[in-house]
């Protein structure tokens, strides 16, 4: 009977054991892997869940990847403490693991998600020697997937910081590298590399317009990029959400505010539906914004609310809670209701002070889209004003005062700039009108190019002497007007080799007779074309006028629309935007 009992003890405590423990396959890790990702941007709970079951496995490699990603999924909720304690325990099951090429790629991993957790806590430079020394364990293995994620990250750091070019020059260079490598990765994956990719690049060129606000082609940029997310992210909702709530911001910062309306409603509706907290907080604090903005204030504070109510349940007082109290303040300033104003701008000013320093230590440039100046001397001013009305109230007068004026002021000065920008177009277009019967009859041009400028006695650039009888020349320039007509110089190939060749030349004559007859370089001459053909569409289609500036660049064959709006100004003295419009 004793045997039988203790056979029986026995395989209880081995069977218990065997369910504590269950050793994961490869192949059940690797998808383990792959949902943890995936969920914590759209569904941290889930994500918990696929964590809590890879823990269950007794493999160092398996608890090491499980913490480290419990870390990360507890900053995500904002506790800090167990987020450390988590990431100090997948480093303890690292070093149990005996050296070979998947200990360091995990260790890579591990300093991958690091670099996240400093990110999310606004650690930028901790953030950063933790992707640095991530990519060197990369680079080590040739892991072309993770030096794309530790690049890009990297280049998201830039992004925050401020050092927006820098960051855009290097996301492009990353978005060729992984189109250049696309069979190196599987479909999905690639989608996934080029959404976050795109998502990043957009961003950048958004902070670089809010720094340069009279660039507006950087809008433009940052449009194109935003699409190209959204057409990435079809299977990943997170980035595919907040591309769309980019894009809101984009139509908001064009002053498009139908569009931008809609497409805030559109993201509440997604974001309730897929429990997507933190952009729903966000779309709600855009359209409070924007009510605010127009000023309906009503409904401005439906939103500004909510905006709060979602804060204070999940105990995250981040910028969106901080700056609707702060429109809140002055909604209920411009109300005269001094209670509410001077409670909701406490609120604002007991957070800014804590978190001012370590923004302020991280050379944080503050990027949330729809931002104002120093917000925090606005709320002190309303704080000290119903602590003290009497000794203010003059002060405020003066004030109110001085800001009719300067807003006069500035009307004044925007109504003389605008006729002034009207008159210069409005002649603009009638000089190029009054060249369209020219440009569109050959002969008349060809009349006209014929004519060499030594009879005007002036020359735009030195011609050199070649021996080439006029004959020869005029065939040359006949050529050229055919090529012209078929609208060959639309080709981003158009270049003085491609058009020697054409035309059975060389170079040396094509370039001679194009700054004989034309008075340019090939170069100006190739632009000029472009660009009149820009304008001549402008002037007779009005959907052209609507395409983006990197739309109408790559339509005429230019390689991006920055140097295709430099050769537009000098042709024309405006932005295409600014020309579109006046017409």
């Amino acid at each position: 009977m004793r045997l039988i009992i203790s056979f029986l003890l026995f395989f209880v405590l081995t069977s218990s054991f065997a369910q504590q423990k269950k050793e994961l396959t490869e192949q059940e890790y690797l998808i383990l892997q792959d949902r943890i990702r995936r969920s914590s941007g759209t569904n941290v709970d889930s994500a918990f869940a696929y964590t809590n079951k890879m823990l269950e496995s007794g493999q160092n490699k398996h608890l090491s990847f499980a913490n480290v990603s419990l870390a990360y999924l507890y900053q995500l909720k904002g506790n800090v403490g167990k987020s450390k304690e988590k990431y100090l325990l997948a480093f303890k099951y690292l070093d149990k693991m005996p050296e070979s090429r998947d200990k360091t790629q995990l260790k890579s991993y591990l300093y991958n998600y690091g670099g996240l957790i400093e990110w999310k806590r606004g650690n930028y430079s901790e953030a950063l020697e933790n992707y640095q020394t991530g990519i060197k364990l990369s680079t080590q293995l040739g892991d072309l997937i993770q030096i794309v994620k530790f690049k890009s990250n990297i280049s998201l750091i830039n992004e925050s910081v401020g050092n927006y070019q820098l960051a855009i020059k290097n996301l492009k260079q990353l978005n060729s590298f992984i189109d250049q490598n696309e069979s190196s990765f599987t479909k999905d994956l690639f989608h996934t590399l080029k959404s976050n990719n795109n998502l990043t690049l957009a961003g950048s060129y958004e902070g670089w317009y809010l720094k340069n606000k009279n660039q507006t082609y950087l809008l433009d940029s940052a449009a194109y990029y935003y699409r190209k997310t959204v057409s990435y992210s079809q299977d990943f909702p997170l980035n595919n959400i907040m591309a769309k709530i980019s894009l809101g911001n984009v139509y908001y910062m064009k002053n498009d505010f139908k569009n931008a309306e809609k497409t805030y409603y559109d993201i509440i509706f997604f974001a309730k539906q897929n429990n997507m907290k933190r952009e729903y907080k966000i779309a709600n604090y855009n359209l409070g914004n924007l009510y605010f903005e127009t000023k309906k204030y009503d409904k401005a504070l439906v939103f500004l609310r909510r905006v709060d109510s979602v804060s204070l349940k999940n105990n995250i007082k981040d910028e969106s809670f901080l700056k609707s109290n702060y429109y809140q303040a002055k909604i209920y300033n411009i109300r005269k209701e001094p209670e509410l104003a001077f409670k909701h701008s406490k609120i604002y000013l007991d957070n800014y002070e804590k978190s001012e320093a370590k923004l302020s230590n991280e050379a944080l440039e503050v990027n949330y889209k729809l931002g104002v100046g120093d917000l925090s001397d606005e709320m002190i001013t309303i704080q000290q004003k119903y602590e003290k009305d009497i000794l203010l109230s003059k002060a405020l007068k003066v004030f109110y005062v001085l800001l009719v004026i300067g807003i006069v002021f500035l009307l004044i000065k925007n109504i003389r700039d605008k006729n002034k920008a009207h008159k210069k177009m409005n002649a603009l277009i009638e000089e190029f009108k009054a060249n369209l019967e020219k440009k569109d009859n050959p002969e008349i041009r060809k009349e006209t190019i014929l004519v060499t400028n030594e009879e005007d006695g002036i020359h735009k650039k030195e011609i050199v002497n070649l021996s080439i009888d006029e004959a020869k020349e005029n065939k040359i320039v006949e050529k050229l007007l055919a090529l012209e007509n078929k609208h060959e110089y639309l080709n981003a190939d158009f270049t003085l080799s491609y058009v020697a060749k054409k035309i059975k030349t060389n170079t040396t004559y094509l370039s001679y007779v194009v700054n004989k007859r034309f008075g340019k370089s090939f170069g100006e001459y190739s632009n000029e074309l472009k660009i009149n053909y820009v304008i001549n569409e402008m002037i007779t289609n009005h959907m052209y006028r609507k395409y983006s500036t990197q739309a109408i660049a790559e339509s005429v064959g230019f390689k991006n629309a920055v140097s295709f709006a430099k050769s537009f100004r000098k042709r024309t003295g405006v932005s295409p935007a600014q020309f579109a419009n006046n017409i």
